[in-house]
């Protein structure tokens, strides 16, 4: 299993949410490429970031911070957050990001998304954020009324190859992941499956790596010492 740590974007500091709420905000940081340094230092592949304020408004709101880890970096790269268009996917792409994240649109507007994945394959993950087991879109501000495990069946049939399920309660809340849901979600699908949400120690990301999902987010507890990254890598990518 890979670990991707993450590193959300706001104002163009890194910082974490509690439970998505905006008003619940920590700085972790002020240099988001420092701290993508500091992940890769600690043996880090990937790096799983999101354009807080792009989720928000719509559009990407931090390409050129995002560009600045991308060159400052080797790691591989996949951003969410406010892809919602074609030419928004297409520019972030263009800066050498490996993966872009969509959410809102596979709600809303289903045939950018078939488009989307028509013109970049693997390269499109699809977002499944979820609250209390309903999909939220619009940086999470909206709940849906469609359940993320019929669309994850859904979409998977539709020809999308990877999904990221986060669940909205166990973000930022240290509180351990939801397996059950995500256990819910690997019967419903027959692609790769990246966890995000709740992990608190390397006893949650080796419970992950037990349940075969490919890929786990770890954000917070990395940035309050919960989780040594490096120590966890070894640990769980051995």
């Amino acid at each position: 299993m890979i670990i991707l740590p993450a590193i959300d974007i706001k104002d163009g500091r890194c910082v974490r949410l509690y439970q998505g709420d905006y008003a619940q905000v920590t700085i972790f940081d002020t240099d988001p490429v420092r701290v993508a340094l500091r992940w890769q230092d600690a043996g880090a592949s990937w790096l799983h970031i999101v354009d807080l304020d792009g989720a928000a408004q719509g559009s990407p709101a931090n390409a050129d911070l995002i560009e600045r880890i991308r060159e400052a970096t080797t790691l591989h790269i996949e951003v969410g957050g406010g892809m919602r268009s074609l030419p928004h996917i297409e520019q972030l792409l263009r800066l050498g990001v490996d993966r872009v994240i969509l959410g809102t649109v596979a709600i809303t507007d289903r045939a950018l998304l078939q488009d989307a994945l028509a013109r970049w394959g693997e390269q499109i993950v699809v977002g499944l954020d979820a609250r209390d087991g309903w999909v939220a879109i619009s940086g999470w501000r909206e709940t849906s009324q469609v359940k993320a495990v019929a669309l994850a069946a859904e979409l998977s049939e539709a020809g999308v190859r990877r999904f990221v399920y986060t669940d909205i309660a166990c973000d930022g809340a240290l509180t351990g992941p939801n397996l059950p849901a995500l256990k819910e979600l690997q019967y419903a699908v027959s692609c790769a499956l990246i966890a995000s949400g709740g992990v608190k120690s390397i006893a949650d990301l080796q419970a992950l790596a037990k349940l075969g999902v490919e890929g786990a987010i770890v954000g917070k507890a990395i940035y309050t010492g919960d989780v040594d990254l490096a120590v966890a890598i070894r640990e769980i990518e051995r």
